[in-house]
C-alpha cells in the first residue's frame, strides 16, 4: 500500500473537527454510546487497541443512523472471539480467515476485525491476508478517505489521518493512497465510488475518475454476485443517475451493463427521435418520483423498489437492435418491448438476479408499450382483462412505469397521455371491483372439467381449461351451466372428442 504521503491527490490538512461538531456525531451515536463504551473497556482491559470505524462513523457526521457498527482492533481474531464470546448473546468466526468475529448482543450486532494490511493478487481478487499493527496503516487501506475515519474506544478521540472529514465536507470521493493501487486491490471500489455519489451527492475526485477510466475493464476480474449487489445499492439510492452516469461516463458499464452505454444511440442530422440513453434515465427519475412511501400499503408501491427501478431503466434496451429508418424519414423499433425483455432476462441472469427479480423486470418491460393500443379508450371490458391479468401482481408496478415512460415535452401531449391513462385505472377498479380480476379463474375447475368431459389429467385436460379462462376473460361472468355449455361446444370441435382420447 501506498504511505500516507501518498494520496490520490492534493489533500485539504488534517484538522479535528470542532468539538461542538464532535459532540453532534457522538450524540447521533447515543443510542449506541453504551455498547461503545463497554466494547472499548473490554478490549482496553485486556491490553488491546479497539475503534469505530468506517460508516457509523462518517453516518454520526451526517446525522444518520448506520445499520452496522464496525470496529477494528490490535487482538489476533482468537483473542477478539475470546472477548466477544464472554460479551454477546451470539458470536460467530464466519469471517475469521479474514481477521473478523461477529457478534450479537440484544438488538446490536457488531463485528470487529484485527488491523489489516491486505494485499491481491490482481488476478482473482483473491485476498492475501496480512494483520496490522496500528489504526494508521489499517485506514490507509480503506476506499475512500470519508471511509478512513474511527472514534478510538473507549475515549471516543476521533483520528482522521487522511482528512476524510474535509472531503466528506465537501463531498468529494479521494482514496487514502494512489487511486490505482486501490482499484487494483479491489476493483469494485470503483462502483462502489459510483455507489457513494449516488448516496451521498459526492463527486469524484479527478484522479479518482482518471484511475476509473484507466482500470474499467479490470471489472472483469470481479464475481458476478458482488457486481449486483453494488449495482442493486446503487439503484436504491437516493440519486441513481448521479451513479449511473459515472459507470457510463468511465467505461464501468461497458462491462458489467453494456447495454446501457449502447442507448447512447446516433443521432441523425435531422433528430428523428429522441436520445435514448437520457429518456430512461428519466423515466426512472419519474418512476422513482411515483414509488410510495417507504412504510405505504402494496398497492403504493413502496420505495425504495428495485424491481420497478430496473424495469424502468432497462426498458428500451431492445431499441438498439431493432432501429430501422423508415422510407418516410422517420425511425421505428418495432416490436423493441419483447426483444427488450429478452435482453433484460438474459443480463440479469448474468448478474445472477433471482429468478422472481428477473422474471418480473422482464415481463414489465414487455409489457411497458402495452397501453399505446388503448388509444383513445377503444378497448373493450376483455382487452382491459387481459391488461390487467396478464400484469398479475405487477401491475401497480405496471402503471407507474408505464406513466413514467411519457417524456414529451409537448404539455397537451402529455396531459392526454395522463387523461387516458387515469380512465384506464378508473376501468380497471371498476372490473376489479365487479369480479375480483386480481384472483380470476374459469367458471369450472380441474375436477369439474374432467367430469364433464370424461377426460383424465393431461394435455387435454390444460387445453380446456384454457378455453374457458379465455371464455371467462372475454365475457366476464356467465355462472358454470353456460361455462358447462360453451365447454362441451368446444368439446365437440376436438379431434380428440371423436376418437375417443382422453389424454
Amino acid at each position: 500500500m501506498p504511505s500516507p504521503s501518498s494520496p490520490s491527490s492534493s489533500s485539504p490538512a488534517t484538522a479535528q473537527p470542532s468539538a461542538a461538531l464532535l459532540r453532534q456525531a457522538v450524540a447521533h451515536l447515543a443510542p449506541v454510546v453504551p455498547i461503545l463504551t463497554e466494547l472499548g473497556q473490554l478490549f482496553a482491559g485486556a491490553g488491546h487497541e479497539i475503534a469505530l470505524v468506517g460508516g457509523p462513523v462518517r453516518d454520526a457526521f451526517l446525522g444518520r443512523t448506520s445499520p452496522d457498527l464496525d470496529f477494528t482492533t490490535s487482538a489476533a481474531p482468537d483473542q477478539t472471539q475470546r472477548l466477544l464470546a464472554g460479551w454477546g448473546d451470539a458470536h460467530w468466526d464466519i469471517g475469521k480467515e479474514f481477521g473478523t468475529i461477529g457478534a450479537r448482543r440484544g438488538d446490536v450486532t457488531v463485528e470487529v476485525t484485527t488491523y489489516r494490511a491486505d494485499a491481491y493478487d490482481h488476478q482473482t481478487r483473491k485476498p492475501v491476508v496480512a494483520f496490522g499493527d496500528n489504526l494508521e496503516d489499517d485506514l490507509v487501506r480503506r476506499d475512500f478517505t470519508m471511509n478512513a475515519m474511527a472514534l478510538r474506544l473507549p475515549s471516543l478521540e476521533f483520528v482522521d489521518p487522511y482528512a476524510g472529514l474535509a472531503d466528506l465536507a465537501r463531498k468529494v470521493l479521494r482514496t487514502p493512497g494512489s487511486p490505482e493501487v486501490s482499484f487494483a486491490d479491489d476493483p469494485l471500489r470503483m462502483m462502489r465510488a459510483a455507489r457513494f455519489a449516488a448516496q451521498l451527492g459526492a463527486h469524484l475526485d479527478p484522479a479518482v475518475e482518471q484511475a476509473m477510466r484507466e482500470r474499467a475493464k479490470t471489472l472483469q476480474i470481479v464475481s458476478a454476485e458482488r457486481i449486483r449487489d453494488e449495482f442493486s445499492k446503487l439503484l436504491l439510492a437516493p440519486q441513481p443517475r448521479a451513479g449511473l452516469e459515472i459507470l457510463v461516463e468511465t467505461g464501468l458499464a461497458d462491462q458489467m451493463l453494456p447495454e446501457l452505454p449502447a442507448l447512447k444511440l446516433e443521432v441523425d442530422e435531422h433528430h428523428r427521435h429522441k436520445d435514448v440513453y437520457e429518456h430512461s434515465l428519466i423515466v426512472l427519475e419519474q418512476a422513482i418520483a411515483l414509488e410510495g412511501p417507504a412504510d405505504g400499503p402494496a398497492d403504493s408501491v413502496p420505495g425504495p423498489d428495485l424491481v420497478l427501478r430496473l424495469a424502468a431503466l432497462l426498458h428500451d434496451i431492445g431499441k438498439p437492435a431493432t432501429r430501422k429508418f423508415e422510407d418516410g424519414g422517420g425511425v421505428s423499433f418495432h416490436h423493441h418491448e419483447v426483444v427488450g425483455a429478452k435482453m433484460a432476462a438474459k443480463r440479469l441472469k448474468a448478474l445472477r438476479y433471482d429468478k422472481e427479480t428477473v422474471k418480473a423486470v422482464a415481463r414489465l418491460v414487455e409489457l411497458h408499450l402495452r397501453f399505446h393500443g388503448y388509444g383513445e379508450g377503444q378497448w373493450t371490458d376483455s382487452a382491459v382483462r387481459r391488461y390487467i391479468t396478464d400484469a398479475g401482481p405487477l401491475l401497480q408496478r405496471l402503471h407507474r412505469l408505464t406513466r413514467s415512460d411519457s417524456t414529451t415535452r409537448n404539455r397537451r401531449k402529455a396531459e392526454r397521455l395522463s387523461r387516458t391513462y387515469d380512465e384506464l385505472e378508473v376501468r380497471i377498479v371498476r372490473l376489479q371491483e365487479q369480479e375480483e380480476l386480481g384472483r380470476v379463474r374459469p367458471e369450472l375447475d380441474g375436477n369439474q372439467i374432467s367430469e364433464v368431459l370424461g377426460i383424465k389429467p393431461g394435455p387435454l385436460l390444460g387445453r380446456a381449461y384454457k378455453y374457458l379462462l379465455s371464455v371467462r376473460l372475454d365475457e366476464g361472468p356467465i355462472g358454470e351451466e353456460a361455462a358447462k355449455e360453451r365447454l362441451l361446444q368446444w368439446w365437440a370441435d376436438q379431434p380428440e372428442s371423436q376418437t375417443g382420447s382422453t389424454q
